[in-house]
């Protein structure tokens, strides 16, 4: 029976923001599609305290600032970018056409066809995201779409110089800086100078999440994203300093970002709060962090690994490190999660920067039913089918007889059309058509 140690607190805070947020991004995107350029203008001056001649960078801006980066920081990009990039060929080499002859004459198929253009978000502020540039233009890049623009907020007064090098490095067509709802709206709806795109990617803080929730019907989007989480499965082989460390590496990200132990060690669960604890007193982020942890902290005791399989599904957490002496059991046995991290040797933190594996990722119970960005995410399976004129006359047969169950007399006679003239049937138009 599973033992909740250690449970959240913060819940009712966090629907009461999260009514505020909806309310002021329904405002904000109905002003940006009344006045295009002059809103995002206005929103910018607001929120940011940015106002360029022209938030889309020229091929000479973006020069100027890849130049200013150091070349090590543009190794290290072009590394991560790499793996990022070898990875999503592998996955999307996976990914197959199909035609296939089911019964004499009958052809089906499908293609895999990218999506025409996709807006990037990559967040700014207090956390420049360089990463997410490679996770979403690389990956776009790969399956192929056209056009692909990318968006981010300045940082200090300008543009970041290191993020302007991934997105450019990575393949973006148009460049801006600009962040926020503004971004995500300028993007989805489209202004006087930003061509609308047809979908959206990339994380963000609660109201780029809620802009992108609202924006999907108009455009697609990869995913409903919440604040980020951690959930840590560990048993009595466990290092409680490493546990510790990786829940507080993924605390920081937000003060309302869970992180949680599901452990069958007693000891390592009464352990952990004084570790955590150490660990705040020398961490540079620990307000962030520890207001996390205090808050959508939680430690759950199991009595087994297979109960910790079942705690673990509930909480279908975004990444899931297993620090047990056999993490492949849970690779064999969890069916809900973002990504899994199997053992001490790998962490979340070379998910998000560098390994290959994508970083955005399902949060709020969302890994029970879809999985992260990847490759798969930016093409659409499209359907196609053809018929000899004999097949024709087989497969209308039986579309005329069902049509008719269903009293779909215009679609019946698109079969008995077929029948008259591939078959040679005297068939009537109607409801009381008789061969």
């Amino acid at each position: 029976m599973a033992k909740h140690l250690k449970e959240r607190t913060g819940e009712a805070e966090t629907r009461e923001y999260d009514a505020n947020v909806r309310r002021t991004v329904e405002d904000i995107l109905a002003d940006i599609e009344a006045r295009g350029d002059a809103a995002i203008r206005a929103l910018s001056e607001k929120f940011d305290k940015w106002s360029p001649e022209s938030f889309r960078l020229s091929d000479a801006e973006i020069s100027d600032l890849v130049a200013s980066v150091p070349p090590e920081t543009i190794d290290d990009i072009t590394f991560a970018q790499a793996q990022v990039r070898n990875f999503a060929q592998i996955q999307r080499g996976s990914i197959k056409d199909v035609e296939v002859e089911t019964i004499p004459g009958v052809i089906l198929g499908h293609k895999n066809i990218p999506v025409n253009s996709v807006g990037c978000y990559v967040p700014g502020g207090r956390y420049p995201m360089v990463a997410s540039a490679h996770m979403s233009v690389v990956t776009a890049k790969v399956a192929g779409v056209k056009r692909i623009i990318a968006c981010t907020p300045p940082t200090d007064g300008k543009p970041h110089a290191e993020t302007i090098a991934a997105m450019h490095l990575g393949g973006a067509d148009e460049i801006y800086v600009m962040g926020g709802i503004q971004a995500v709206g300028a993007m989805a709806l489209g202004t006087e100078t930003v061509g609308a795109v047809d979908m959206l990617v990339g994380p963000g803080n609660a109201f780029v999440a809620e802009a992108k929730r609202q924006l999907y019907g108009r455009v697609g989007i990869d995913l409903f994203a919440g604040p980020t989480e951690i959930l840590v499965i560990a048993d009595e082989t466990s290092d409680v300093e490493i546990i510790a460390t990786d829940l507080l590496g993924q605390a920081e990200h937000g003060p309302t970002s869970p992180a949680i132990l599901i452990t069958t060690s007693q000891k390592l669960a009464d352990d952990l709060q004084a570790e955590i604890d150490d660990q705040l007193t020398r961490l540079p982020t620990a307000d962030v962090a520890s207001a996390a942890w205090r808050d959508y902290g939680e430690i759950i005791l199991v009595d087994s690994l297979e109960e910790a399989v079942i705690e673990a599904d509930n909480q279908a957490a975004e990444h899931v490190e297993i620090l047990t002496e056999n993490p492949r059991y849970f690779l064999e046995h969890m069916t809900n999660y973002g990504a899994l991290f199997l053992g001490p040797e790998t962490n979340v933190s070379y998910g998000d920067k560098v390994i290959g594996t994508n970083h955005t990722l399902p949060t709020k119970g969302a890994a029970r039913y879809t999985g992260g960005l990847w490759v798969g995410k930016f093409l659409k399976t499209c359907t196609y089918q053809e018929c000899t004129e004999e097949a024709s006359v087989v497969i209308g047969d039986y579309c005329s007889r069902l049509c008719a169950i269903e009293k779909f007399w215009g679609h019946k006679e698109q079969a008995d059309l077929r029948l008259r003239r591939y078959g040679g049937r005297n068939i009537g138009l109607g409801a009381d058509a008789v061969e």
